[in-house]
């Protein structure tokens, strides 16, 4: 089974000032379906099924291989480059 190679070695940031949404989306005039934070700086994206995709954006960007899900009562990570729940 594939793992994921980035977990050990990212800080633990906390999300920015806006967590209720997604900041891009907000200066755009969407909603969001779920929130991603990014384990490496602390963006606060938007998942695949939003308008904007903000957090896979941010992860093509930026390069930073791992994020999570800011959703109540949801704890998985997802790695963009290893394409594994890390």
């Amino acid at each position: 089974m594939k793992q994921c190679t980035h977990a050990d070695a990212l800080p633990h940031p906390e999300p920015g000032a806006v967590t209720e949404t997604c900041p891009q989306c907000l200066a755009e005039g969407v909603h969001p379906v779920q929130l991603r934070l990014c384990l490496t700086c602390g963006h606060v994206g938007c998942c695949d099924s939003s308008p904007g995709r903000h957090a896979t954006e941010h992860h093509e960007q930026s390069g930073h291989p791992l994020m999570r899900t800011l959703e109540p009562g949801e704890s998985w990570r997802w790695c963009f480059v290893d394409h594994v729940l890390a």
